[in-house]
This record gives structure tokens, sequence and C-alpha cells, in this order.
């Protein structure tokens, strides 16, 4: 669907853009590298023609139908932190950053819900929610993303075995189509059997559709308390046999966590950060909410005895809100440690959950066939691998699409799909058809098109 011949953006066009926003709210020159590209580790820099920064959903509506009439491409940007260089402008054309969408909106805690414009922080939307006891339970990882972009991507991240993801918690979008309509879709209600479910299609969609300008967002009452298990073992395939057993005993963690050695080391090597209990092959973290610590002590008992009977080897609960923090810290660690071990690029497949481990050892035998070295962890709850192609060295492009080709292929025949929570983008988009028919992948085609006839909203992405 990149075949479409766009125009450029031409000093009239700067003109019109800045009679809509305003003159600061348009870059036209220096400072357009800054959003040339998003936080994927090996995404190429694409320089836009024009950065503009609407106020409000009829300037975007207003803007958009300008580049609909022009055919000028428009990329739509949050915060730029996701990682299949899905806001990267790949035909050039106007980046559309929402930062100046920052305003909440109303937050309802007789129907547990709030509004806000999409380019609201994830921290401070959940900041302001708090001051009123509700609670907006996900965490994808990055609270300085945006709101917008979360839906967008239909971000994912730790805690999504007990709460999902975004898409669980959207309650209804204001958007703003590629020509310039505005649409609403959903409400403050939670159950709806009327018509097609436009709010669902929208999130997920990658900015390729419509621009989602405000969001309306389901909350919940905030957990008593949250600790931290951590379970070590002698291999990572007795760690993931122990995660459907514990879910069968209705436990249900927010998160469940699974990592390996060689990230741990890598770590202490990057931070010099040291793990609390070091030198086993494999562990399980789960973050479990209760009432009380007299609950907690009875869940995690609980779990502690499921998982020794099932190869655990020990168990590990911090004594301390230093120490969880200390603890929950180094999981963070495991991102910025990639990116200065020189990772080559990353994914995210998800498998089935029996399937993790069968599916990393089958990932170790292709990065050792490649003589390239791949780290994993991921979410063993919701079968969510992180995988992190590292160096010495730069492999050509083409070996590198044929190892992720090869890894990729593992996880569609384990059941599985090539991306949880980062997205299609510009970077997967070549795999899609590892998954999808001919027919699957004409149809997203000709949804595409029904809203977006002129393919001037995010081109070059998804499909």
């Amino acid at each position: 669907m990149n075949d479409q011949k766009y125009q450029k953006v031409t000093p009239e066009l700067i003109r019109r853009l800045r009679f809509i926003v305003g003159d600061k709210g348009v870059i036209a020159d220096e400072g357009l590298e800054n959003y040339a590209r998003d936080e994927a580790p090996h995404t190429h820099s694409v320089l836009p023609e024009a950065v503009v920064f609407p106020h409000s959903t009829q300037e975007i509506a207003d803007i958009l139908r300008l580049a609909n009439t022009e055919l000028i491409p428009v990329t739509p940007r949050g915060a730029g932190t996701g990682l299949s260089g899905g806001s990267v402008p790949v035909h050039g054309g106007i980046v559309l950053s929402l930062d100046k969408l920052n305003k909440m909106g109303e937050i309802d805690e007789a129907n547990f819900c709030a509004s806000a414009q999409a380019g609201v922080i994830l921290s401070n939307f959940c900041a302001e929610t708090e001051k009123h006891n509700l609670f907006y339970p996900l965490y994808p990882g990055e609270m300085s993303a945006t709101i917008g972009g979360n839906i967008a991507t239909n971000a994912g991240g730790m805690r999504a075995v007990k709460y999902g993801v975004t898409r669980d918690f959207v309650l209804g979008l204001e958007a703003v189509l590629p020509t310039g309509e505005i649409i609403t879709t959903g409400g403050k209600y939670v159950k709806s059997s009327t018509g097609y479910d436009l709010t669902q299609l929208l999130t997920g969609s990658e900015g390729t559709l419509a621009v989602i300008s405000q969001v309306t967002l389901r909350l919940i009452t905030p957990p008593s308390i949250r600790e931290i298990l951590l379970i070590p073992f002698n291999s990572l395939s007795e760690a993931i046999r122990c995660v459907p057993v514990i879910l069968k005993e209705r436990v249900l963690p927010v998160s469940i966590e699974f990592m390996e050695s060689d990230i741990l080391q890598l770590v202490k090597d990057y931070s010099g950060k040291e793990f609390p209990i070091p030198g086993y092959p494999a562990y399980l973290m789960l973050m479990i909410e209760a009432d009380n610590y007299d609950d907690f002590g009875k869940i995690s008992e609980h779990i502690s005895e499921i998982c020794l009977k099932n190869g655990a080897v020990d168990t590990y609960v911090p004594g301390s809100a230093s120490a969880k923090r200390r603890l929950l810290e180094l999981r963070e660690y495991f991102y910025p440690t990639m990116q200065h071990r020189g990772m080559l690029d990353l994914a995210d497949v998800v498998v089935p959950r029996s399937k993790i481990a069968d599916f990393v050892e089958e990932v170790k035998r292709i990065s050792k066939r490649y003589s390239i070295p791949i780290i994993t962890y991921g979410h063993a709850g919701d079968g969510n691998v992180h995988l992190h192609p590292l160096g010495p060295g730069v492999p050509s492009e083409e070996v590198m699409t044929e190892l992720l080709t090869e890894i990729y292929q593992v996880g569609a025949t384990m059941g599985g799909t090539i991306s949880g929570e980062h997205g299609i983008g510009a970077d997967k988009k070549k795999y899609l058809s590892l998954l999808f028919s001919a027919e699957k992948l004409a149809l997203m085609q000709r949804v595409k098109k029904a809203f977006d006839p002129h393919n001037i909203l995010n081109p070059g992405k998804v499909v």
C-alpha cells in the first residue's frame, strides 16, 4: 500500500499549517532530527519535512484535512518511546506531535473512569487518578510514554497476568479520521452490543487508521499492598512448569516474570548491583497484591509450597521496602543494560505459556548456529518473551533478517505471534506473512483503505 505518490511540504503549506496552529506550532528547519526516529535500536532515522503541534482536536482535523487534500503523509507521534519504528516518518511529510494535548479531563469517581487528552504522560495520568483513590493498574514499562501512544500500540507490560493489556481498560475514544472527520466511540459504560466496536479497532492500530485525541479509561480501586516473591530454579523448564500450576490453584499474581543467570550477570557488570540470591540458572519473580500482610503471607506461602514441590530450590521475600525497591530496580535495568551491551535488535515474541522453555531452548540453538548471542527474559504469566541479539560485531541486515525470520517461524509454529506489546510499526511489517494468509492481509488493507483512502496516515506501517 506504499505506492502512493506523495507531495512535498512547500513554503505555502507551512504558511497554511501556521495559520492553523500558530507560528510557534510548526518546526520546519532546526529541531527536525528530534522527530526522526523512536527508541527502536536499529531503526533508520528519517527527517520529517515539518513537525506540527496541534492544541486541540479541531486543529488535528484541520491539519489532516489539509494533508489529505494535498497528499502529504502524516505520522502521529506521542513521546517517541516506541520500539518498532512506529513513529518514524518513513515517507517524510509531517510529524503530528501530540505533546500539547496534555490536559486531564474528568475523573469520574462514581463510574470508575477518567478522561484525558492523548498527549498526557502515563505517570501524570496515574498520579492524578490516585489523588481520587482510584488506580490505573497497567504498567507497560515506560511511564514517560503518552496515554495515546499506549492505546495506539495496545501496550502490555508486566501486570498483564492479572489486569490484561491496554484494550481491556479503554472505554471510549475521540479520534480524527485522515479525511478530517471527528468521531467518538464508546463511553462510560462497560458493556455494549451495538454495532461494530470501533473503540477496539482503533486500539492497537498504531496510528494508521485515525489520530486518537482523547481517551476514556476504566479505573479500579488501588490495592492495599503489593509485594514481591522471588523463586530460583535449576532450569528454566522447571520454572515454566510451575506457572500453570500456580494459576490452577486460583492464585492470580499481578505478574510472573522469568529471567536467567545471563541477564543478571550482565546487569551486575553494567550497574554493579548484585541480585539478592545469585548463582541459580533461572528465576521466577512474582508480584502479589493482597488486602493485608497476613493474606500476603498465606498467598506467598502457598505459592512457595507449589514451587518447591515442582523443582524450586528456595524462595525469597524482600524483608524491607528498600530491599523490594532494589529488586525492582534490578528488573528495570534489563533494557538499559541491553542498550549498553550493544543490542543489535529486539523482539517480543508471544507463545503459549507452556511453550516458553521450549521456545527459549530453540532460540538458543538458532543463536549458536548464527554465532550471535541472544539474551531472553520476559513475562512467564502471559507467554511474552523478550529477545535481544547482541554484538560484538554488526551482522548485515540480511543476516539479521534471516535470524529473526527463523525465530518468528519457531514462535508461529508453537502457536504464537511475533509481537505481544511492542507493535508491528515499520520494523516487523515484513514478517507478517509468516503468520497471516494473503486473504487476511488483504482484508486488513481494505480496512486501512476504508479509513484512509489516500494512505496519508502513518504510511509504511503495519500493512
